[in-house]
């Protein structure tokens, strides 16, 4: 379950279970509803505050496979899966603290667009894949996240990632404007809560404001199916 720390003005959200390197009820930190609602939570508390800044990152060898395959076998719940899934990306891209993603490990499909949804992003070197899977499993992607994919990557990438799946590794990543920076593991979160320290001034209802601003389009696409 995503579990939240603070030290001084540095929020930090990890994907995994607080005490186990692997969670042994979700060891790939997938997108379960009870995971999502550990995010959700996490993420109020964080809107609450409205201070300081925020590190995401994970436990164990992966950042997020991205969704849970037994969400996606009920067709009776799946646009509602989808929405809450497009909630977190947007609530993501409009928190009132600066975001800095540290990958430290595989971050596949909806999981990759989740580090997306941070205003930057630093990734391990050595190890670890970013990649949109989905063509090669048959998938489409949703509007929303479609949009959000149009909206926070440059278009020979987005259109490389799509429809092909390629992995990319740290150095990749960072040609392709998919990450900021490439760090080594032992220098990943320090290197993720500078950054987050040096923006931390800026948190409040006008950083959230700005954001909203900026992304209205994307966000328009990530609103529920419902009110559309």
């Amino acid at each position: 379950m995503p579990y939240l720390t603070r030290s001084g003005d540095v929020w930090e959200l990890y994907l995994g279970t607080e005490g186990h390197e692997l969670d042994p009820d979700n060891p790939e930190n997938r997108f379960s509803s009870a995971w999502i609602t550990g995010l959700e939570t996490a993420l109020e508390q964080i809107e609450s505050a409205a201070t300081g800044a925020l590190v995401i990152t994970a436990t164990g060898k992966f950042f997020s496979n991205g969704l849970e395959l037994a969400e996606l076998s009920d067709p009776s719940g799946l646009d509602a899966y989808i929405d809450r899934v497009h909630g977190l990306y947007a609530r993501m891209l409009t928190l009132p603290v600066a975001t800095v993603a540290a990958i430290n490990g595989h971050a596949f499909g909806a999981g990759a667009m989740l580090a997306l949804c941070a205003d930057h992003r630093v990734m391990r070197t050595e190890r670890g894949f970013w990649s949109l899977p989905e063509v090669a499993l048959g998938m489409p992607f949703p509007d929303g996240m479609a949009s959000l994919l149009a909206e926070r990557l440059p278009e020979s990438t987005r259109t490389e990632a799509m429809t092909t799946s390629r992995r990319y590794g740290s150095d990749d990543a960072v040609a392709a404007g998919v990450v900021e920076e490439a760090v080594a593991v032992d220098d990943l979160l320090t290197h993720a809560r500078e950054v987050a320290q040096a923006r931390a001034g800026h948190a409040g209802a006008n950083l959230a404001a700005v954001k909203r601003s900026m992304r209205r389009a994307v966000l328009a696409d990530l609103a529920p199916t419902a009110t559309r």
